[in-house]
């Protein structure tokens, strides 16, 4: 297996398809699919459609929270086989939004916590963390696991967001209540639900965790080590400092539903991609243990295609057409980060569109075309 240098950009091996056992004409079907599929090159403004008049707030930042870049690139992307690169498309060192891919990160994070002891998954959050925030009769049972699952139904107001914006919100769902009907709160543990606002909640314990800012644990603990760029960035919002311990911190967003966020080049995410692949080890150093990789690779059992903050294959579901074991980061845009154990690949898709000109699926059609095509040279 592969490691690219520290700090190089991109700084994989770059090998001809055939070198690694993929057909070439594959690979190039798979990039012309992508090139031909994408989402609004870099002329086209910066874009957030699910922003709602509860969103909206007055001020220098234009109905965001957070800040929000001015402009997003054009497709781009990688692909890696067995640690080399065999494909690169469009500006993959531009630092662009990863969306939700910040809530991937957010599980490295708390995976190194977990690796270093500070917090046992079945540990109540309120015992490790005490900022009023797990007080309340429902919230006081609310575990670590259900926050890296989105399982914890966790009741309150962040950052000025009621947990009740994103009660309903439909990523995952093919059925069910619209994000416009009311719905009650079920125990922690017994509904699995996409919510930015509990990702946020959880954000904020693991600061508190670590007591210092996740980006910094991020970068010392992880993307240093494995030669990251000094480049990608990690925002809060406005509103979202706080104080830990006696110092004031950011604390930073698991997405970019109200600004803020995860934005990186994507040779970046491919490293990140890559120490997953190889179950948190990096030529020879072991940064994420392998037991917090397949804790956090483990179906959800309230939704059977989600970990801990990453999507899962499981019974093929999202992608017919890849390994049950491959498993990635994603976010709005289709930003992809797809790591496949069972064939040495990772993939990274940056400004995918979703949807399927065919009118034959309608969760992630477009990734699984991707995909298929590109196994069919294997």
């Amino acid at each position: 297996m592969q490691f690219p240098d520290p700090h190089d950009e991109g700084g994989f091996e770059r090998v001809a398809p055939e070198a690694v056992g993929i057909d070439a004409d594959a690979v190039d079907d798979a990039v012309n699919f992508h090139l031909t599929h994408g989402t609004p090159d870099e002329t086209v403004e910066y874009h957030m459609p699910d922003l709602e008049p509860f969103d909206e707030t007055e001020g220098e930042l234009g109905g965001f929270l957070g800040p929000v870049p001015d402009r997003r690139g054009g497709p781009a992307g990688v692909i890696l086989k067995e640690g080399k690169l065999v494909a690169e498309w469009g500006d993959t060192g531009r630092v662009d939004h990863c969306f939700s891919c910040a809530k991937s990160f957010l599980s490295l994070t708390g995976g190194i916590a977990w690796d270093q002891g500070r917090f046992d998954l079945e540990d109540q959050v309120g015992e490790d963390i005490d900022d009023g925030g797990f007080e309340s009769e429902h919230n006081e049972t609310i575990t670590w696991k259900h926050l890296f699952q989105q399982t914890s139904e966790w009741e309150g107001e962040l950052f000025d967001r009621p947990d009740s914006i994103d009660r309903n919100r439909g990523v995952g769902k093919t059925e069910g209540p619209g994000k416009d009907e009311p719905r009650e709160l079920e125990e922690p543990g017994e509904f699995w639900e996409y919510n930015d606002v509990r990702i946020n909640r959880l954000a904020l314990s693991l600061l508190r965790l670590h007591a210092k800012p996740l980006p910094r644990v991020l970068a010392h603990e992880l993307m240093d080590p494995i030669g990251a760029s000094r480049r990608w960035e990690w925002h809060g919002y406005y509103n979202s400092t706080v104080d830990v311990a006696g110092t004031t911190m950011e604390s930073v967003s698991g997405g970019g539903h109200w600004g803020g966020g995860f934005w990186s080049p994507t040779t970046d995410l491919a490293r990140a991609g890559h120490l997953l692949l190889n179950e948190g080890e990096w030529e020879g150093k072991r940064l994420l243990s392998e037991e917090w990789v397949e804790n956090a690779t483990t179906p959800c059992e309230q939704y059977e295609n989600y970990g801990f903050l990453l999507w899962l294959n499981t019974d093929n579901t999202l992608w017919p057409s890849a390994p049950e074991s491959a498993y990635a980061f994603l976010g709005h845009g289709q930003n992809v980060v797809w790591v496949n154990p069972a064939n040495d690949l990772v993939v990274v898709l940056r400004w995918l569109d979703l949807a399927d000109d065919r009118g034959e699926r309608e969760d992630l059609p477009n990734q699984d075309r991707f995909f298929e095509k590109l196994l069919a040279g294997l």
